[in-house]
């Protein structure tokens, strides 16, 4: 992907963003930019009251809290300029009532979905040409699994498909955007599915994701 941006200066900076003062650090560095892409964050499996809470604190700031200050500090300069746009890496996972077994990880990208929501409606009533959307897919190929210790039934999307499809999206306003029809359907069925159903379904998912 960044060999494609020939016409776009490309700056790769490696930076803790679950701490706030760093996500200042890089804002006030790269104040000026017109696509902020939100990625970082991962999850992890296991019962709730089993995983370790350290693990889980570092996926809230990661998933929430660099997030969170990264879309602040450059949405503010943003409306400042009156154009630009903010892809926040969420998740179908967000889109579902709960998630037994990764609890914390789709709380965290709920969280991730109802800010981009507010925000967009925000926006939208403020007549700013600032757009913001979050980005929702399903299993992509991506270092993710390792991480969860997880295994995906389904194969993942290539992680560069992904990103061409969300960026594309974004760029036309697209506020929810799910990459996967397949990921469309589920997230259909969490629309209008009894929640009891939906998180015995989930769990069921979820128990045959165990590395």
């Amino acid at each position: 992907m960044k060999n494609e941006l020939t016409k776009t200066q490309v700056i790769v900076e490696k930076a803790d963003v679950s701490n706030p003062d760093v996500c200042r650090t890089l804002f006030e560095k790269h104040p000026d930019i017109d696509l902020l892409v939100n990625n970082a964050g991962f999850g992890k499996f296991g019962e709730f009251d089993k995983t370790e809470l350290n693990d889980e604190l570092n996926m809230i700031d990661t998933n929430i809290v660099g997030l969170h200050t990264l879309t602040k500090l450059y949405l503010q300069r943003m409306k400042e300029k009156n154009r630009g746009h903010i892809l926040n890496v969420a998740s179908s996972a967000g889109l579902m009532p709960g998630g037994p077994l990764m609890a914390t990880y789709y709380a965290t990208k709920s969280y991730v979905i109802s800010l981009t929501r507010g925000i967009a409606e925000e926006l939208k009533v403020a007549g700013s040409n600032v757009k913001i959307s979050a980005l929702c897919p399903g299993p992509v190929d991506t270092n993710f699994n390792n991480v969860a210790n997880v295994r995906f039934a389904m194969k993942g999307l290539s992680s560069e498909y992904v990103a061409k499809y969300g960026i594309d999206q974004a760029l036309k306003g697209k506020q929810i955007i799910v990459p996967a029809w397949y990921m469309k359907i589920a997230c259909f069925g969490a629309k209008i599915l009894p929640a009891k159903l939906m998180m015995k379904m989930v769990y069921q998912r979820q128990s045959s994701k165990t590395n």
